[in-house]
Formats: C-alpha cells, sequence, structure tokens
C-alpha cells in the first residue's frame, strides 16, 4: 500500500492553506463546509478568520461550527453566535453555519459499535454539505494531549450533546463526563471521527497549521501563551498521517520548548488517538512528508 502523502510549508500566510490544498489534487464537489474552531472568549491562540479568508473564498465554502458541552461563551447558540460575531465568523466574505444552532441532531451511523454504540451525534445542517475541508489549529489539549485533524473531526463536528456523548465516553449517564477514564475517552474521539471521515469518504480534505503551539487548547479562556516556534502548516487526505506528521515534527524540532508541549501530549497519552485511529482505518500511520519549499 502507498504512504499517505502529507504535504508541507514553513510558510506561514494567508496563502499557504491554499497553495497546500491545490497540492492535494483533489476537487471537492458540491457544497463545501470549511469546518473551524471559533476561539474561546479570551483566548489569544486562536486562528482568525483572515488566516483562511483564502482557501475559503477559493472553494466557495460555508464556514461551520458547533456549539460546546462546558461552561463559556459557546456553549448555546445565543452566546455562541455573539462571539463569533465578536471574532469575525459572521461577516460578508463568507457564508457562515452553526450546525447545531436548532435540533434534532443528525445521527451519523459509525462503522464500528465501540464505547459509542456506532453513533455519532452531530449538528443536523451536516446533511447540507456534500464535502468537507477540516482546518485545524494543531496545538496541545488538556484533556486530548494534542487538537489536531482527529479532534476537529470528532469533537469539532459533534453537536453540544455529541460533545457530551464523546467526553462520557458513550455512557448513558453524562454527569461525571470529565471523569471518563482517559484511554476511553481517547478511543471515543477516535470512534467519532471515523463516522465523519467515512461520511465524507472521498470527498474531505486537511489541513493543520503547527503555529501558536500552546499546551492549551483554543477551546480555553485562560490559555498559555505559545512554549515554541512555529513549526508551518502541513495537509493531506489521511487525518492520522496528519496528525502524526504534526507530532513528529514537534519531536524533531530543536526548540527547547518542546520538551513542555510533549510533556502535555504524553500526560495525557495524547498519541493514543491516532495509534487507535489507525486500527480503526480511519488512516495510515505510514506516510510520506512532502516539502513544498524545497
Amino acid at each position: 500500500m502507498a504512504k499517505a502523502k502529507v504535504y508541507f510549508t514553513r510558510k506561514i500566510d494567508g496563502q499557504s492553506p491554499l497553495r497546500l490544498y491545490k497540492a492535494l489534487g483533489i476537487d471537492l464537489p458540491g457544497s463545501i463546509l470549511a469546518k473551524v474552531h471559533s476561539g474561546e472568549e479570551g483566548n489569544q491562540n486562536y486562528l482568525h478568520p483572515d488566516f483562511w479568508l483564502p482557501i475559503i473564498r477559493y472553494l466557495n465554502a460555508t464556514v461551520v461550527e458547533c456549539n460546546t458541552a462546558y461552561e463559556g461563551s459557546r456553549n448555546t447558540s445565543v452566546k455562541h453566535l455573539e462571539l463569533l460575531r465578536k471574532h469575525g465568523w459572521i461577516n460578508n466574505d463568507f457564508p457562515f453555519d452553526l450546525m447545531d444552532e436548532e435540533g434534532p441532531d443528525e445521527v451519523i451511523e459509525i462503522p464500528f459499535k465501540g464505547y459509542l454504540g456506532g453513533k455519532d451525534y452531530v449538528g443536523k445542517h451536516l446533511k447540507n454539505y456534500d464535502s468537507a475541508v477540516v482546518l485545524s489549529h494543531f496545538k496541545g489539549h488538556p484533556m486530548g494531549g494534542y487538537g489536531g485533524a482527529l479532534k476537529q473531526l470528532s469533537i469539532g463536528f459533534a453537536s453540544s450533546y455529541g460533545k457530551e456523548h464523546i467526553h462520557a465516553g458513550g455512557k448513558k449517564d453524562h454527569s461525571d463526563m470529565w471523569e471518563t477514564e482517559q484511554l476511553r475517552f481517547l478511543e471515543s474521539m477516535a470512534e467519532a471521527a471515523l463516522g465523519i471521515h467515512r461520511h465524507f469518504e472521498g470527498k474531505i480534505a486537511y489541513i493543520n497549521a503547527a503555529v501558536n503551539l500552546s499546551v492549551d487548547c483554543d477551546c480555553c479562556s485562560v490559555a498559555e501563551d505559545p512554549c515554541m516556534k512555529d513549526i508551518g502548516i502541513l495537509a493531506s487526505l489521511d487525518p492520522v498521517a496528519l496528525d502524526k506528521a504534526c507530532i513528529d515534527l514537534v519531536k524533531a524540532s530543536d526548540d527547547p520548548g518542546k520538551e513542555h508541549f510533549l510533556a502535555r501530549v504524553d500526560r495525557q497519552q495524547g498519541e493514543h488517538t491516532y495509534l487507535y485511529a489507525a486500527k480503526l482505518g480511519v488512516g495510515s500511520l505510514d506516510y510520506e512528508l512532502i516539502d513544498l519549499d524545497k
């Protein structure tokens, strides 16, 4: 089997995601969604709309988000829409869709029963789209160890209820979802990622921006500043290979701040997510890194 191709550039600007997308050689059909992270109120590290604008415009994509499952500025549609306007996601540059603004949720079948019972609960508007580009800020994460393409596929696409379902590891009682055994949570994320990847199979592309490398996620209102220098931007049709390539580049970096970053990944057993996703068939651990700057 051929290695997954992961394209890479050190050039960090708005044109680079578009350049990487074109290198993938895919032509996403029909109505295209662009999944982003809108950034929690107070977070200083999230990627602003201008960064992604060239690829969004090129694809004529609708930018999408979903509500969160924790207290903050994004756990209800009313509050989230207000913050989306403040952060510039609702403007005249592109259409925007809060996919779970109203219910009921869309239920995506996962071709593996596992912890989630073969069901992933996502924003009901997902059914309006034919293909997807997943635009992820690669960084650390307090619970997942790191956040990249697989987290966007799972937690990112899930509705507020769906996020609870994943955090609870598929248990019916969500009241103790923050106490779920760690590997069960990570494997539940991988299961949900499988559902979305298969839903758009052959019609989905992934871009990770390994910049603003904090150990904290963009979902944190109080986040640590980046602990190491920017690495670059990567793209692939394989989310497992893409996330692994990002971790491998952190490991290969000569930046002393990587030890702090990797300590967060290791503490939360973050690499287990892509290792388990590979076992489920979401993607491959075997990849070829193609440097577009050479």
